[in-house]
Parts: structure tokens; C-alpha cells; sequence
């Protein structure tokens, strides 16, 4: 007896997700149907133009205006930044530097250097007490 699978699908927010780009900003077809993990897949391995192109200028989703910037996303929060952004006006805020950026790139810095110390701590063999 041999069983038949049902491919493995998912909403197009997760696929979107998946793909790193902001889901209203992608083709009808895409928005209204379900995308299965093969096409997940070839999308990733072999991106259509559409693809490239929001990639490439967006308008992009926070998480990844949160990594263009190097902050957190709730860093963009406490920064007014709530919409999606093209890459022209990320870099607009690059060259601009506002004060929050700046103090939410150094709130980041220190949340890594205290997150590279844990695990620095955490791999010293532990001395036995006296």
C-alpha cells in the first residue's frame, strides 16, 4: 500500500516571511493563493524578478529594516518607524543619522558585547570552591 502526501503548504504572510519581504508589496497571485514548501523552495533557489526587484528596493518589512540598520525592532518602534521602508529611505536615514538611530545602534553594541561575555562566561570551566 503506498501513501500519498499532501504537500506541506503555507499562508502567503509565512511564506512571505520566509522570503524576507513585505507581503502587500508582492504580486496579487502570490497574496491570494497558498505557496507549498517546493515552491518556497524554488522561489529561494531560483527568485523571479518580482522577487529580486522588492528585495533589492523594497518597500521592506521591519526585520529587515531593523538589519539594514543594525538595531532591533523595537529599537524602529521607539524610533517612529512603524511603516515599511524602500531602500532609498533606509539609506536616507543611514546618511541623515538621526539622534535615535545613533542611540539605538549603541543600545544594540552593548546588548551583543553583554550577549558575546555570557557566552564567553559560560565556556570558562567553573572553579571549585574553597
Amino acid at each position: 500500500m503506498t501513501s500519498h502526501k499532501t504537500p506541506q503548504t503555507m499562508k502567503p504572510a509565512t511564506a512571505a516571511k520566509k522570503l524576507g519581504v513585505y507581503l502587500e508589496a508582492t504580486p496579487a497571485e502570490f497574496q491570494e493563493g497558498v505557496v507549498s514548501r517546493d515552491e518556497l523552495n524554488a522561489l529561494q533557489a531560483d527568485p523571479p524578478e518580482w522577487l529580486r526587484e522588492l528585495r533589492r528596493n523594497g518597500p521592506h518589512p521591519r526585520p529587515v529594516i531593523a538589519a539594514k540598520l543594525r538595531i532591533s525592532i523595537s529599537g524602529l518602534t521607539r524610533g517612529g518607524v512603524t511603516d515599511p521602508l524602500t531602500t532609498a529611505q533606509i539609506d536616507a536615514l543611514k546618511a541623515d543619522s538621526p539622534d535615535w538611530l545613533r542611540r539605538e545602534r549603541a543600545t544594540q553594541t552593548e546588548v551583543r558585547n553583554e550577549a558575546v561575555r555570557i557566552e564567553a562566561a559560560k565556556a570558562e570551566p567553573r572553579r571549585p570552591r574553597s
